[in-house]
């Protein structure tokens, strides 16, 4: 076992998988931003803001309320990012050591890693349902939507954890 003051800071490279869903989380987050920047003007002045677990709108905004998405994604983002470069702070069981600290620090970096970017598409769907709905180009997606993104959101936890208990 080692202390987490004394865990060793490694220098491990991304994965080629880590690389995809950056490119993935990333490619989603610009896209719907440059999407929000061409139909900015175009916009009502209220605009979905709030959903309730059946997906119908439940609350109406400012077309301003829009940027509280990229907002909070690009906070996650960054929270993220330093929480991935820094795998030696993340919580572990007592079983690791110098021996399996490589392998948990790469199943705990790869868990966030997924997180982040699932975070940026959940975000970047919602900013284009809320525009597309503004827009009545759709009438809103249901409460499929919801139960897509909350599964989506549990997935690479339960995944990272099963991955976790593998690790000797």
């Amino acid at each position: 076992m080692i202390e987490k003051d004394y865990r060793p800071k490694l220098d491990i490279p991304k994965t080629a998988s880590e690389n995809f869903w950056d490119i993935i989380g990333y490619t989603a987050f610009l896209g719907s931003l440059v999407f929000l920047g061409l139909v900015f003007g175009d916009l009502p002045d209220e605009v979905p803001a709030h959903y309730n677990a059946s997906g119908e709108v439940d609350r109406w905004g400012s077309k301003f309320e829009l940027f509280i998405l990229p907002g909070i994604g690009l906070f996650i983002l960054l929270l993220m990012q330093i929480l991935e470069r820094h795998p030696e702070t993340h919580n572990y069981p007592q079983r690791i050591n110098e021996t399996n600290a490589q392998e948990f620090y790469l199943n705990s970096r790869k868990m966030i890693n997924l997180i982040k970017n699932l975070c940026l598409v959940i975000f970047s769907l919602i900013l284009i349902e809320s525009v597309s709905i503004a827009m009545e180009w759709i009438e809103g997606s249901g409460p499929w939507l919801f139960i897509l993104l909350t599964i989506s959101a549990f997935v690479p936890i339960v995944i990272g954890l099963l991955n976790q208990r593998k690790i000797r």
